[in-house]
């Protein structure tokens, strides 16, 4: 059984939870991983260069000179990509889908072997609760300086935040924190937790990532 200390908001140490190994405890495969951030950036991405085809290029309706007689080579429209101005062939096009597709299931093993990675690697962070009856980004900031000690370290501020619960007060909070990103728990993304370097929520977080990527009712896990 995997155990990770349990942190309260004056960063000292007050238990132990246990984390189940089947969500907390996988093994990382780089590759599977690569394949899979790979996929997820390509259905991120939009095609935006676009070159005119022929067939979109205005004018052209009239033949410009007549057949013979003229000496010129012949020619049938002035959108022809011979012509300046004309269409392009084989240009860019904004209709192209870079999309690729990724089974749910990967997604679902990729997204646990990064959990995973953060807890082998000590770069998880869990607080028995974090109340905040009112809207205070310098207590929230106080916390993550007593928490987390390389946070002053410039190099090192990446901080994904999972919330149990929506909590106004905790997102409006943490808002105005450079690099500090929230979401739900069972939103948790691949990209987001792999651009982190540090991974923090409370045990009520922990909880529900158990009970949703436990649960046959996880849209992952289909």
């Amino acid at each position: 059984m995997i155990k990770i200390p349990v942190y309260n908001e004056e960063g000292k140490v007050i238990g132990q939870e246990k984390l189940d190994p089947e969500i907390f405890g996988l093994e990382s495969k780089p590759d599977l991983i690569h394949q899979t951030v790979v996929s997820l950036m390509a259905n991120q991405r939009h095609a935006f260069a676009h070159a005119k085809a022929r067939s979109e290029v205005r004018g052209g309706g009239r033949k410009p000179w007549r057949q013979k007689g003229t000496g010129r080579a012949r020619a049938g429209t002035i959108r022809s990509p011979l012509w300046r101005g004309g269409g392009v062939t084989f240009g860019p096009d904004k209709n192209r889908n870079y999309s690729q597709k990724i089974n749910r299931k990967v997604k679902r093993q990729v997204l646990l072997m990064c959990l995973s990675d953060k807890v082998k690697d000590e770069r998880m962070y869990v607080l028995d609760k974090l109340e905040m009856s009112e809207i205070k980004t310098k207590k929230f900031a106080q916390i993550l300086f007593k928490l987390i000690p390389k946070y002053k370290d410039k190099k090192t501020k990446k901080i994904l935040f999972g919330l149990p619960e929506k909590d106004l007060n905790i997102i409006r909070s943490v808002r105005n924190i450079k690099g500090l990103k929230t979401m739900p728990v069972i939103n948790l993304s691949i990209l987001d937790c792999l651009k982190a370097d540090y991974l923090l929520t409370t045990l009520d977080g922990v909880k529900k990532i158990q009970e949703h990527f436990k649960s046959n009712d996880s849209p992952l896990k289909k």
